[in-house]
């Protein structure tokens, strides 16, 4: 738990607005400053409800065939109610995991979204929780 940090605490309870240059094209470039609309609070975008939206850092490759790769930043909600399908962060027999949650009429399975990982079905004898949904995957590409 201690790679799970509480988002909003001391330093970052203040709203911090950014400049936002609206939709950005992946074809043919143009020059975006001239078009800048507006700010942007990225607290407004990516939480829902601040007292119960935490961030974690992943480690592991299971979740990559769809975008979630090591190092990106979740967005985790644990006040949102997890539904079928849902990625969602699990304590699982004593460890943190990010995994996609399927209900399969009275089993339960979390699927990772990397074939060289087996579903793992989720019995009455294991210690299991799921943690949160995640909202977001933020990726970093230069540091």
């Amino acid at each position: 738990m201690e790679n799970i940090l509480k988002l909003y605490g001391a330093e970052v309870g203040e709203c911090i607005e950014l400049p936002f240059v609206g939709n950005v094209k992946t074809g043919f470039p143009s020059p975006a400053d001239d078009f800048i609309e507006s700010s942007i609070d990225l607290n407004k975008i990516l939480i829902k409800h601040k007292d119960s939206t935490f961030f974690a850092k992943v480690k592991g490759d299971s979740m990559r065939d769809i975008g979630i790769d090591e190092g990106d930043l979740l967005v985790i909600d644990k006040l949102i109610q997890p539904q079928n399908h849902d990625i969602v962060v699990c304590f699982l027999e004593g460890a943190f995991t990010c995994k996609r949650l399927k209900k399969e009429e009275d089993r339960l399975w979390l699927i990772a979204e990397n074939t060289s990982y087996a579903p793992i079905e989720i019995t009455s004898s294991d210690q299991f929780l799921i943690w949160g949904v995640v909202l977001h995957s933020i990726k970093t590409f230069k540091k």
